[in-house]
């Protein structure tokens, strides 16, 4: 099996995490399983040689697993240094710029305290990394990314709107 078809593999396998993240309604539950993907986005990323995109998404995954424990802004700022620091290190022109301000929306999300602004700030930041993903020609990233931002919507929708609508219909 080559390397490149073992990669997107591992996407497939992510794939799952993410789509069950968003499907949860407590915040905790979400970041437990954008962690585990996390760490087979990392491991497609490695396989792949995209070093910007593998550093961003070690951090990505230590993040969300850190995210679990707490939401204090100041371990916030920590991982956006990070990112920064990785950023710089491993700057490969505009693909760097994607994926570094898709993770610093991610981060963000990541320390919301409630799973609604978590969604509307995941939906934009996985929107960098679709484009990214696009841009590498990783074929099974872009899947999982679309995926990703659909399933989110789902469950915004599932939370938000359709709550929203019959209260205003039962009115």
């Amino acid at each position: 099996m080559s390397v490149f078809i073992l990669s997107q593999l591992l996407i497939l396998v992510a794939i799952f995490f993410d789509l069950a993240s968003f499907q949860f309604k407590k915040r905790k539950q979400i970041v437990s399983c954008l962690c585990v993907a996390g760490t087979l986005i990392f491991s497609h990323f490695i396989l792949l040689e995209q070093w910007p995109a593998a550093g961003l998404m070690l951090i990505a995954t230590t993040r969300y697993f850190v995210s679990i424990f707490t939401t204090s802004k100041c371990v916030m700022l920590v991982f956006i240094f990070c990112s920064l620091i990785v950023f710089i290190f491993t700057f490969m022109g505009v693909i760097s710029f994607l994926c570094f301000t898709g993770s610093v929306f991610q981060t963000v999300a990541s320390f919301s305290k409630n799973d609604k602004t978590l969604r509307q700030l995941m939906i934009i930041g996985t929107s960098f990394w679709l484009l990214h993903n696009f841009i590498v020609n990783s074929p099974a990233a872009v899947v999982m990314e679309a995926l990703f931002i659909s399933s989110n919507i789902v469950g915004y929708y599932r939370f938000y709107v359709r709550p929203a609508r019959k209260s205003l219909t039962s009115n």
